[in-house]
């Protein structure tokens, strides 16, 4: 029976994650398990979750997910190779796992391959730091070094991000020697970012977007309906929607309290990008200001949303250098069968009560009490504060369908 994993930020929040799942079934058979690997209370853009990553994963499950384990932090909140690599692994460490399902633009994932395997050539290296010293964007110096080798039509697979990640998903496969199967299937709906309210399925930002303007309604009948479903619990528990907001004057008190060198670590130190946000910090009255400040076309407003992000929850650039543990955040029966299989298979602890940290070697138990340390902040931006108890992660297990 083929296993399919599936890498979400936000899964199941808008419909195009339920078709991506029906697609799934449709083209490996209508037994093929799905499990799906997924950002924690934080996610890849540098932001906020909308929704709890409980209420999320029980939706995905609802939707048409067996299993859910969570993306641990330090690779959630990474840029898209970091973000990609530490998925993969996950998936690779759970053992049953034979096809690596991801939405694309283009639908080919030989011709994501293709693009990938051209940035392993020695000449790639030399092109993109030629490209870079014209002072563009790394996405369009790295298109333009792709260009060179390839073709302009190749390379400019590269314009649309969910091609972006794909390749990137791609690449931590090859780098991982891994034997999952890569199967890119073609994107419907809204692009990825997209405001555009009215798409078939319309993107989760424009579903942020909705709510942020108060239009409820709106919002709840573009997600998928498990979501939508899971979204009105959590509204009622004082516990959504999630936004950074709400946490603005406690963002802005962390970066103020920090030095330069501190902003060094958020970034590596690299391109003077830290010194910038620095300054922006020290003087702008809100985080927009902040960003806008410290933007310039180089730099993508992701990677500074991701700095502010890391400065908030005390996190530096680097990454561990192997997946600690596995930590299932929702399941059904079939789901339980699958961990039953992994529980034999998986190469990495599978946690399924915290109580198992103690027995973990050091540097997972640090890793897990990062965790703690980062669901007790994602609770003070809770509509309702009296909600916002510390903690939890200690208490939680996973929801069981």
């Amino acid at each position: 029976m083929a296993v399919a994993g599936i890498i979400a930020e936000y899964n199941p929040l808008h419909q195009g994650h339920v078709y991506l799942m029906e697609e799934t079934r449709r083209r490996l058979g209508a037994e093929t398990g799905i499990v799906c690997v997924m950002s924690g209370d934080y996610v890849q853009r540098g932001d906020f979750a909308l929704v709890g990553k409980r209420a999320r994963a029980a939706a995905a499950v609802e939707s048409g997910a067996d299993l859910v384990v969570e993306l641990p932090l330090p690779w959630a909140v990474s840029p898209a190779p970091g973000f990609a690599l530490g998925a993969v692994m996950a998936l690779e460490a759970m053992g049953p796992v034979t096809h690596l399902v991801f939405g694309s633009e283009s639908g080919s994932a030989g011709a994501l391959l293709r693009l990938v395997r051209s940035m392993d050539e020695p000449e790639f290296a030399q092109c993109l730091q030629q490209e870079l010293r014209n002072g563009d964007s790394f996405a369009a110096a790295q298109q333009r070094a792709v260009a060179a080798l390839l073709t302009p039509e190749e390379a400019s697979l590269l314009q649309f991000p969910n091609n972006t990640l794909g390749a990137a998903y791609c690449r931590a496969l090859l780098q991982l020697d891994s034997s999952i199967e890569p199967l890119a299937i073609p994107r419907v709906g809204a692009a990825h970012d997209s405001l555009e309210q009215d798409a078939r399925f319309p993107s989760a930002s424009a579903i942020r977007s909705l709510l942020r303007q108060g239009e409820r309604g709106m919002a709840l009948a573009r997600m998928a309906p498990a979501m939508a479903e899971r979204y009105r619990q959590e509204e009622a528990l004082g516990r959504a929607p999630v936004f950074w907001e709400t946490c603005q004057r406690a963002i802005l008190a962390r970066l103020r309290s920090m030095g330069p060198q501190d902003f060094a670590a958020l970034d590596g130190g690299r391109e003077g990008l830290s010194n910038r946000l620095f300054q922006a910090a020290q003087q702008a009255p809100t985080l927009e200001e902040v960003l806008a400040q410290a933007k310039t076309k180089r730099y993508a407003l992701s990677r500074l949303r991701r700095m502010v992000l890391r400065a908030w929850l005390g996190l530096d650039v680097s990454l561990p250098g192997a997946m600690p543990y596995l930590r299932p955040l929702a399941a059904n029966g079939a789901g339980r069968a699958l961990l039953a299989r992994m529980r034999k298979t998986a190469a990495v602890p599978i946690l399924m009560k915290a109580g198992q940290v103690r027995r973990l070697a050091e540097p997972a138990r640090r890793l897990f009490e990062e965790e703690v340390r980062a669901a007790g902040l994602y609770a003070l931006a809770y509509p309702d504060l009296s909600a916002a108890w510390g903690g939890a992660e200690w208490r939680a297990g996973p929801v069981i369908l």
